[in-house]
């Protein structure tokens, strides 16, 4: 039963050998009406309205040192993740950032990034960042051990945050959809109510887990600047 639950999850679709589920990961722009391209319009309207939120929020939390354009590369980090959790809802169509391959490639590309770039250009200001201002000598290098192995889990706490979310829904959906061969026409009916009710919440989660992976990703920038 397990193995079948999870299957759902598994990249099998393939033809000519090539697996067709990663294409999920590319086809986000086919799902933005044509009228988006048409300036102004609704769309663009809203969707420019939240960037510009976006833009305004990542500029307070990176500070004035960060260079210009820096932002984009979480807005466009929050789009990417966006679209593909939401790619996932649909039907037949394999949610890609519920593998691991996806999400800890994201974050850890970018910690790794922000390690190199704080390490050769700001190295004692990643040296104090280590010790929190008044902890007591006895206590440093137990401060500086504790501050490593945080700095060192964090690729993998973004990575399996958004895995792990992903996974979360769907395998609920899937096993109470599972349950519905059995029940009775008024009990069919209260299913598909909590199903709905479900995606809505999935919905919110695939936001949500967008907003935080791209928050997170800026702290972390901001700690080496």
């Amino acid at each position: 039963m397990m193995t079948n639950l999870f299957s759902i999850f598994d990249p099998t679709t393939n033809i000519f050998n090539l697996s067709l589920n990663w294409l999920s990961t590319f086809i986000g722009l086919m799902f933005i009406p044509y009228s988006f391209w048409v300036i102004p319009n609704r769309h663009y309207i809203f969707w420019n309205f939240i960037l510009n939120k976006l833009h305004n929020e990542f500029k307070t939390l990176l500070g004035s040192k960060s260079f210009n354009g820096s932002t984009f590369i979480f807005i466009s980090l929050f789009s990417f993740i966006l679209f593909n959790n939401f790619l996932g809802l649909f039907p037949y169509i394999f949610t890609s950032t519920s593998h691991l391959t996806i999400s800890l490639s994201i974050s850890l590309s970018l910690w790794l990034s922000f390690m190199i770039y704080g390490w050769l250009n700001n190295t004692q200001h990643m040296f104090i960042h280590m010790i929190p201002q008044g902890t007591p000598n006895i206590l440093m290098p137990f401060m500086v051990l504790i501050e490593t192995i945080s700095n060192i889990i964090r690729p993998m706490t973004l990575a399996v945050r958004l895995t792990a979310n992903m996974i979360a829904g769907h395998l609920l959906l899937t096993l109470l959809s599972s349950t519905g061969n059995n029940m009775f026409m008024f009990m069919l009916l209260f299913l598909i109510l909590v199903q709905i009710l479900l995606l809505i919440l999935e919905s919110a989660v695939a936001i949500i887990q967008s907003y935080v992976i791209a928050i997170l990703s800026t702290l972390y920038s901001s700690e080496v600047n």
